[in-house]
């Protein structure tokens, strides 16, 4: 056995101390290599390949161990390199540190020699700025002199000169601080007397500061006035614009030097840079600033203000037309001066409208300033002149006033001019309930229908405030029709109301009979109303397929609105006739109405119905056939109620008979008479009401009771809404008909109620069956 094994054979006693997992990892193996072999050699024949699978075994064993070998012999290697590099790195660190030490001895004793030559410094210093003051004495001497001398040339308006002058007592300045700074050294002593000396020369070139500001006070003054300078003499303006540039060209290139040359570059001198460039536009804006506030605009109220608005625009484009064919001749082509003073113009004008919009102004007057802003600035007459658009595009100026803006100015326009139409409209129905009570017949128009004076103030009132809100925008335009229209509604609400008011003081009155032309006045207002729907109709028209969208509340109803006072009109007009009426109908279907005969009072209850029809032609379509058709309707309404009431129960056939043929007559006086007014009137009514009188009559005038179950029948397939209190009414007035018959024919009725047909109008829903009266009986007698 080798040493390797020996020193295998040795290790696992020691192992668990090391490595306390060997034993289980030998286990596993030595557990592995038994299923393989048991599993290989499980049969004889496998037994005699044994000392094959032993010599394989034993090769890949060695070629392990020597790979094994070579990794670690190469781990070996690389730990001793790198051992010998840090014996040579702590060799060398030792060395440094050696060298250093001895820089540090020879440093201090070197610093007693340094501090001999800091004293040559302060004494080299002290004399380089004794000369440079001794070598400008001459020029401080002459600044008081120059001072003044430059003061005269600015008082005098010679600019271009006093300008030269400044430059060079500038100059002089600069070149006198920077001696006395270039002389100095980093040291504390020079670095205390230089800034002694700088104080001296500032103070000896202290007017040099006021004579920049008096200057530039003339310059800007000049500038200022430069639309009056050009159009007399614009040499001044032309000096003024000289000097800026001058100034210009000394800031840009003491910044250029002072960015060039680092840390080595002079200080720029105080005051610099001026940036008078941008200052001259600033004070060209003051400049037109200034121009606005001469108009006095401020006070400027009432009908003036479109006159103001009208100013305004004449200035600014005369100011303009200097400004493009005078001044900028005057300024260097990047100035771009006109499009300049167009952005001044513009951004006081913003200013100015929006001190205008807050003002407590009237109809008229935001009218006049929201024409101006959306139309008038815009147009080739302003700002949109083609000289102009060369110049700079009208979108790069940006709206004049801002949308909420606006969109607040036309708030405020619909409100004032709500609050007027408000006004107007509460006036003229103040008129219209006035002409109601006059003792002539309504005003007719050139076809002969009634009306007065309301339809006509309203329509024009809300047409013209649309046309004149259409001047402005669409939008304007729908908000003011849209708020016409909620006026419309409330106009008409209180009309309505006025009607019911008139009704009832018509019935308070009646027995004086103060207002013969009550029953006028009704139909003008109809005919108003129809007018008024017309008008209505068109203004919803105008209206832009978007406005539907932006309504803030629920949309105006005038229409609807206009419906109902036409129904309370109506509804008015037909209770009066019934008020006619009602003393012919008192005589009709009676005992006494029988037996005389007499058709008398049918013909004076035609005179009444025809005099009604004529009123009503002077209604205007279609309410005019709506009129004729509740007329019919009411009539038989009436004399089937004047039925009901049973006044008259027959008493044998022959009264049956002669009841029959008097309501058949009546039918027919009716019928004639409708039919010859509504061939008059030149239409055709759907609505036949006439037709049930002779149905009526037939059912009266039928001889066999046994034949009423047919008859009634008939009757209800006609009218489904007729009920049983009826028919039993209808029995009662016949006066013939048995107990059992009746009630077959209620029966017959309980069972066969069809449902109303469509488009049909109930008749006897309107018709209310009086109810029995209970039989006095005495108390000691039994009631039969």
């Amino acid at each position: 056995m080798s040493d390797g094994d020996k020193n295998g054979g040795d290790k696992p006693e020691a192992l668990p101390e090391v490595w306390p997992e060997a034993e289980r990892a030998e286990s596993l193996a030595r557990g592995a290599a038994l299923k393989w072999a048991s599993g290989v050699f499980c049969r004889p024949e496998h037994l005699e390949r044994l000392g094959q699978y032993r010599k394989r075994e034993s090769q890949r064993t060695s070629s392990i161990q020597s790979r094994l070998k070579s990794v670690v012999q190469s781990y070996l290697e690389g730990v001793g390199w790198g051992l010998e590099q840090l014996r040579e790195a702590r060799e060398e660190l030792k060395e440094v540190s050696r060298a250093l030490g001895k820089a540090g001895v020879e440093s201090s004793r070197n610093a007693e020699g340094v501090k001999a030559l800091e004293m040559m410094r302060e004494v080299s210093v002290n004399h380089c700025q004794l000369l440079a003051a001794v070598s400008n004495l001459p020029r401080l001497y002459s600044v008081q002199s120059m001072v003044s001398e430059t003061e005269r040339l600015v008082e005098s308006r010679r600019l271009l000169e006093a300008h030269a002058r400044l430059m060079e007592l500038e100059c002089w300045q600069d070149d006198i601080l920077w001696q006395l700074h270039g002389a100095g050294a980093p040291g504390t002593a020079g670095t205390a007397l230089s800034a002694q000396d700088e104080e001296l020369v500032r103070n000896y070139f202290s007017g040099v500061g006021k004579l920049v500001e008096a200057l530039g006070k003339e310059l800007w003054a000049v500038v200022g006035s430069g639309l009056a300078l050009a159009r007399q003499n614009p040499t001044p303006f032309v000096s003024a614009v000289r000097i800026v540039e001058r100034e210009e060209a000394l800031d840009q290139a003491m910044l250029e030097e002072r960015g060039g040359a680092g840390g080595h570059s002079r200080p720029l001198p105080s005051g610099r840079p001026r940036c008078w460039r941008e200052r001259f536009f600033q004070v060209l804006e003051e400049a037109v600033s200034a121009r606005f506030r001469s108009v006095s605009y401020l006070h400027t109220r009432g009908p003036g203000l479109a006159g103001h608005l009208s100013a305004l625009q004449h200035g600014i484009m005369g100011d303009l037309a200097t400004v493009r064919h005078l001044l900028d001749h005057c300024v260097p082509p990047h100035y771009n001066l006109t499009r300049a003073y167009l952005r001044a113009c513009h951004r006081c004008l913003q200013s100015h409208l929006g001190q205008v919009s807050g003002w407590e102004l009237e109809s008229g007057e935001i009218f006049a300033v929201l024409n101006w802003v959306l139309h008038i600035y815009n147009s080739s007459d302003m700002m949109g002149h083609p000289d102009l658009m060369v110049e700079m595009e009208s979108e790069e100026l940006g709206p004049l006033i801002s949308q909420e803006c606006l969109e607040q100015l036309q708030n405020k326009y619909v409100h004032s001019v709500r609050k007027s139409v408000s006004e107007w409209m509460h006036k003229a129905l103040e008129v219209e309930l006035t002409d109601w009570q006059r003792d002539q017949e309504p005003d007719t128009d050139h076809e002969g229908f009634y009306l007065t004076s309301l339809p006509t103030i309203i329509t024009q009132m809300l047409e013209e405030n649309a046309r004149v809100a259409l001047m402005v925008s669409e939008s304007l335009r729908d908000q003011t029709i849209q708020m016409g229209l909620y006026e419309m509604e409330n106009l008409l609400n209180r009309f309505r109301e006025a009607l019911v008011e008139f009704g009832k003081e018509h019935r308070r009155d009646q027995s004086t009979n103060q207002n013969k032309f009550y029953l006028h006045y009704l139909l003008a207002s109809i005919s108003n109303c129809i007018i008024l729907k017309t008008s209505t109709e068109s203004l919803q028209q105008q209206l832009s397929s978007r406005s539907a969208s932006r309504f803030s509340r629920t949309p105006p109803g005038p229409l609807a609105a206009l419906d109902r006072a036409v129904r309370r009109a109506c509804r008015l007009v037909m209770d009066q006739l019934l008020l006619e009426l009602q003393p012919f109908l008192q005589g009709l279907l009676s005992r006494s109405w029988l037996a005389q005969g007499d058709v008398t009072v049918t013909l004076k209850l035609c005179g009444v119905l025809e005099r009604h029809f004529e009123l009503y032609s002077r209604v205007r379509p279609p309410c005019r056939q709506r009129l004729q058709e509740e007329c019919q309707w009411l009539t038989v309404v009436e004399y089937v109620r004047v039925l009901m009431q049973k006044r008259l129960v027959c008493r044998n056939a022959e009264e049956r008979r002669q009841l029959a043929q008097r309501m058949a007559l009546d039918a027919q006086h009716l019928r004639d008479l409708f039919q010859g007014l509504v061939e008059v009137e030149g239409s055709v009514s759907e609505v036949n009401p006439m037709a049930l009188l002779p149905v009526l009559a037939d059912f009266i005038r039928l001889k066999d009771p046994s034949m009423l179950t047919l008859e009634v029948s008939g009757l209800v397939a006609k009218y489904p809404d007729i009920s049983d209190e009826h028919v039993s009414v209808l029995l009662d007035v016949r006066g013939d008909v048995s107990r059992d018959v009746r009630g077959t024919v209620l029966d017959l009725l309980e069972q066969s109620t069809p449902p109303l047909p469509a488009g049909y109008r109930p008749i006897f829903s309107d018709i209310l069956v009086p109810t029995p009266s209970m039989p006095f009986c005495l108390p000691t007698a039994k009631c039969a």
